[in-house]
């Protein structure tokens, strides 16, 4: 049951932020630094933020929900790798380093993540693991990266 409740909280933090994220952004015009600089921070923390501790709290249950070995030492550097991207996205966020940094931390977190939704995608037809948490990554990591597209560009077309 809890671990439900961290994948609604997951869904619902990327929700809000692509919400208030677009509102942000065409607020005025366009502003696609404004919208990234809103979006970016909750969104890493919400999927990176979240997994890490799920994986370092609930691990044993976090591995069985998704099909996975349990008790992995990779699956604790994996929770130590998503709780680094949230840190750093937390600093770069607070710092106000600005777009160029916010962009380096979100370019690092997706290729990490689409890399996790290809691991999971290939784990589904090689050991047939059709289990929710394992099949939706590909997806969701899709629908992710899509959302993000249009603001990045216009984002990088102003720098």
């Amino acid at each position: 049951m809890l671990l439900q409740l961290l994948d609604v909280a997951r869904m619902v933090g990327v929700a809000l932020a692509f919400y208030f994220g677009y509102q942000i952004g065409f607020a005025e015009g366009y502003d696609p630094v404004a919208q990234l600089h809103f979006m970016t921070p909750i969104i890493i923390l919400a999927i990176a933020g979240i997994s890490g501790l799920e994986g370092l709290l609930f691990g044993k249950k976090a591995a069985e929900a998704k099909g996975y070995e349990v008790g992995s030492n990779y699956q604790r550097q994996s929770a130590f790798a998503l709780l680094s991207y949230a840190l750093v996205a937390g600093i770069v966020y607070c710092a106000d380093w600005g777009i160029k940094a916010e962009l380096t931390i979100l370019f690092a977190f997706l290729f990490f993540f689409l890399c996790s939704s290809i691991n999971h995608g290939v784990d589904a037809i090689r050991r047939k693991n059709y289990k929710w948490q394992n099949i939706n990554r590909p997806f969701i990591t899709l629908l992710l990266i899509a959302g993000l597209i249009y603001p990045v560009i216009k984002a990088l077309q102003g720098l």
